[in-house]
């Protein structure tokens, strides 16, 4: 069930058993393992593959049947908001790859920093 998942998942990305193996820092072999069902992933491999396909474990897992996270709360009226700087207990990737403590501090500040440019360049066009 995994390995047609992950095969699934792979294909669906039009990626190369050697691409997604560089991705997820593994030899092409291990991941080749992983989906003709000889290997099977550890849990931390697992979150990667995850993290990686943009799913959930339990979608690999074959626990559901929907491949996307679905929000908690699906009324249009109140979407969910989910604070950056409020990310403790939150991990946040890039390419599958977790952000660092440092990459998130930096990433918040990219954002406030472009709102003020914005702010100041639409203070000189009212002017």
């Amino acid at each position: 069930m995994i390995s047609d998942t992950l095969t699934t998942l792979r294909k669906a990305k039009r990626w190369s058993l050697q691409y997604t193996a560089d991705r997820l820092g593994i030899a092409k072999s291990t991941y080749a393992g992983y989906e003709s069902g000889h290997r099977r992933p550890s849990l931390e491999t697992m979150k990667l593959l995850a993290a990686l396909y943009d799913t959930s474990t339990d979608y690999i897992l074959g626990r559901v049947d929907y491949p996307a996270f679905l929000p908690m709360d699906n009324s249009i009226e109140s979407p969910q908001v989910m604070e950056l700087t409020d990310l403790p207990n939150m991990e946040l990737a890039v390419d599958g790859i977790s952000l660092s403590e440092e990459e998130t501090i930096q990433f918040i500040a990219f954002i406030r920093a472009k709102r003020e440019v914005e702010i100041n360049r639409d203070k000189q066009n009212e002017t």
